[in-house]
């Protein structure tokens, strides 16, 4: 696994990768947190775009274009309300990266940027929500070779610390070169 998955703290949408993820909420219309920076930061035609998809369900992600993003794609995934962690959460915030996964790998996509999804106005406990994320990417590139790299875009150092600490309890080592995000992109 090494030189595959990065810890970042950073704004996830000036980064150039191939597809950054939205912790979005299950209409796709935009939100609060990273939701609507991202909708903010991608235009007008992310939006319309969102509507043709007709929602997405919790555990499920969907595929859009990235617009004014740097990333040419958006994969909006929609993890669970935190409701105190005897309501199936954890399998739905372990599905919701699973699919982002899929869809990047059934898209040829060799990166990909993951906030803390859930963690936010969502309530799940930022340790906890970091080592669901981090299992559910170890499985995933355990048994694929794409995408290959996979960044944890955390919005502050604490949640960042959360990803590291999944990762160092998992045994996996991760990239801990200083990221040139310009190089990310397939096809350039």
């Amino acid at each position: 696994m090494r030189a595959r998955i990065s810890v970042i703290v950073a704004d996830i949408t000036t980064l150039e990768v191939d597809a950054i993820v939205n912790a979005a909420n299950s209409s796709l219309l935009g939100g609060g947190g990273v939701d609507g920076a991202i909708h903010r930061a991608a235009g007008p035609e992310l939006l319309a775009e969102c509507r043709q998809l007709a929602g997405c369900d919790t555990g499920d992600a969907k595929m859009t274009g990235g617009y004014r993003l740097k990333a040419p794609h958006v994969i909006h995934a929609v993890g669970p309300v935190w409701h105190g962690g005897g309501a199936g959460e954890a399998d739905l915030l372990a599905s919701c990266y699973t699919r982002a996964l899929q869809l990047a790998t059934e898209h040829s996509l060799t990166s990909i940027a993951f906030p803390a999804i859930s963690t936010g106005i969502y309530g799940y406990p930022k340790d906890e929500a970091a080592g669901v994320a981090v299992a559910a990417v170890l499985r995933h590139l355990g048994a694929r070779q794409s995408p290959e790299t996979v960044v944890f875009c955390c919005f502050d150092e604490a949640a960042a610390a959360f990803h590291r600490a999944a990762l160092d309890l998992s045994g996996a080592t991760m990239n801990s070169a200083p990221l040139p995000m310009t190089h990310f992109v397939s096809g350039e």
